[in-house]
């Protein structure tokens, strides 16, 4: 095991700094289409770049980054907003950025692979301790602290 798996401490630091670190630059993110873009600014870009429904898109992104970003730096609803901020992030791989490479600079897709899979990650192990999810429902939170039961001694 992991060294952060024999801690379960550690692990749910390391959970609450990523879920922290990911939250603030989807807030930012969505802020962005919101009030520095705009809506109609969003949409116009996103008509560029050939986003169906640009529109819809343009207020489906900048919600789900705006509130789902809230909702990892505070720990709520976790899975569910962890896993639409990944579909965001699976759309804008495959519409805008995959077919340009690598680098961002290119307008590639190292920054929404990252995004996108850091999101998947915590939808997949939850919030962890320190999180409103923990504090609302601990019967159904997925935190570090319920982990497999350890095989069995021989």
């Amino acid at each position: 095991m992991g060294f952060f798996m024999n801690n379960v401490l550690l692990r749910d630091l390391a959970v609450l700094f990523t879920r922290v670190a990911l939250g603030v630059i989807f807030i930012a993110h969505g802020w962005q289409k919101l009030t520095e873009w705009g809506l109609d600014g969003t949409a116009a870009a996103f008509d560029q770049l050939g986003v169906p429904l640009p529109m819809a898109s343009a207020w489906f992104a900048a919600l789900v980054e705006l509130v789902g970003g809230v909702a990892l730096v505070v720990g709520l609803a976790v899975p569910v907003s962890a896993l639409l901020l990944a579909l965001d992030m699976l759309g804008a791989l495959l519409i805008v950025h995959l077919g340009n490479g690598v680098f961002v600079s290119a307008n590639g897709y190292e920054l929404v692979l990252a995004l996108g899979a850091t999101a998947l990650l915590l939808a997949a192990v939850g919030a962890g301790r320190f999180s409103l999810d923990r504090l609302i429902a601990p019967r159904l939170s997925r935190g570090a602290d319920r982990r497999a039961p350890e095989p069995a001694a021989a």
